[in-house]
Parts: structure tokens; C-alpha cells; sequence
């Protein structure tokens, strides 16, 4: 927890004021409330000026944010940041890259290989209503691609997939699979209750007809980050 949400809920403790008060001065929500007193909500300067116009109190003389988390999330923002021309004399990063940062709770999302053993690295991605991308937080990670078998597809090794770790055959989709005592990638086409059809494409397109008792379904692959090679 942070001291910014100390200092809060003991404010509002000290007037006596319920999370359900407060959250209603705000005009957010009670479990918004509880979020930033349990230091799981990451605040913006707006939202920490509006708590102390509310609870009567000076909040500029303390730290805002969980230290390291809040030097994680510039870390990683600082490399993704977007320039825009000012004056034609100076680059300045836009405003709302760092509102975005500083108003939603940032998770680091493990890098993994196909044996899914390993992590290789992290990936900061935004928590918003409790999920990543729409999906829940330890159901996603990210892929490392280990070959060219769907460059078809231009999914290339060296490409970042981002992936949600579900076991479910979805037709059309395109997974990782354990087949063979292989861990592949392959597109997935249902024929019927009894068969399905593994497509590969590295150039030439391969088909292959099993049983779905064949495969395991290990993640479904969401979208893919393009490695650019020089």
C-alpha cells in the first residue's frame, strides 16, 4: 500500500466518512474507493486533487504512488512513448500517454517459449475492470514465436504473440498445441464432433486431418507483435 492511500483512509476515518460517502462525492464507485485505499489503484494528479478538495486535506507533500511500481510503469512508458512537434524546436511526449500510465494499474505479463516453462521476460500491459485485454489476469501471456511454420501468416520466429492460455478448440483459431510430443502452432478448423483439420503454413500451405482427443489446446493466439528486421 502506498502512503497516499494511508493517508487517505485515514482522513476520511478521521471525519467519520463511510468509502460509500466518499465514493459518492467523487462520483465513482465504492470499490473504486476501496481500490485506492487498498493501493491497488494507481492515482492521476486530477483524482488526488479532487480527494483532498473532498476530505479537507494537503496531498501534494507526500509520495503519490507505490515507488516501485510507479518506476516499473515510466520505465517501460518511457520506451513507448509517442512525440509530437512543438515550436518545431523540441520533441514533447503527449499528455495522455502518462494520464493512460498513471490511471490504471499496470501488470507485468510473462514472456514465455513454447514449453511454456521459462519466462524469458515481461511485458507491461493495463488492468482495466479487473482484466487485461478482456481477459482474466492469469489466463494471458505473451509468446515467443520458435519458428516460421505459420509465416504463411506472417507470424515469424522472433514475432511476440499475445495469447490466452484456454484449452477450448475454437474453430478458425490459431493455437498453440501439443501433437506428436510436438509443441506447434497450427490453425484449427472443425470438420465434425470427430475431426479437425491442422493447418500449417510456412509458404505452403499443409493440412493434416486428426481426432481432437490428438491435440491439446495449450493458448489461443490473439494477436502478434511483428519483429523488424533490419
Amino acid at each position: 500500500m502506498s502512503r497516499v492511500s494511508d493517508n487517505i483512509k485515514k482522513a476520511r476515518l478521521d471525519i467519520a466518512m463511510s468509502q460509500k460517502q466518499l465514493a459518492k462525492k467523487l462520483g465513482v464507485s465504492e470499490s473504486f474507493v476501496n481500490e485506492i485505499e487498498t493501493g491497488r489503484r494507481v492515482l492521476n494528479e486530477n483524482t488526488i486533487n479532487r480527494i483532498a478538495n473532498v476530505l479537507k486535506i494537503n496531498l501534494n507533500d507526500i509520495n503519490m504512488y507505490d515507488e516501485d511500481a510507479t518506476e516499473n510503469a515510466k520505465e517501460e512508458k518511457v520506451k513507448e512513448q509517442i512525440f509530437v512537434k512543438k515550436d518545431n524546436k523540441k520533441n514533447e511526449p503527449v499528455n495522455e500517454l502518462w494520464n493512460d500510465a498513471f490511471g490504471s494499474v499496470i501488470r507485468n505479463v510473462p514472456i514465455l517459449n513454447y514449453d511454456m516453462g521459462k519466462v524469458l521476460g515481461t511485458k507491461p500491459m493495463p488492468i482495466i475492470s479487473n482484466k487485461i485485454d478482456g481477459f482474466s489476469q492469469d489466463k494471458v501471456a505473451f509468446l515467443n514465436i520458435e519458428d516460421n511454420d505459420m509465416i504463411g501468416y506472417r507470424i515469424c520466429k522472433g514475432d511476440i504473440a499475445f495469447v490466452n492460455l484456454n484449452h477450448e478448440i475454437e474453430n478458425s483459431s490459431i493455437c498453440l498445441i501439443e501433437y506428436n510430443s510436438e509443441r506447434i502452432i497450427r490453425q484449427i478448423k472443425k470438420l465434425d464432433t470427430s475431426k479437425v483439420l491442422l493447418i500449417k503454413n510456412s509458404g505452403t500451405l499443409k493440412t493434416e486431418t486428426v481426432n481432437p482427443k490428438e491435440i491439446k489446446v495449450l493458448a489461443r493466439l490473439i494477436s502478434v507483435e511483428i519483429l523488424l528486421k533490419d
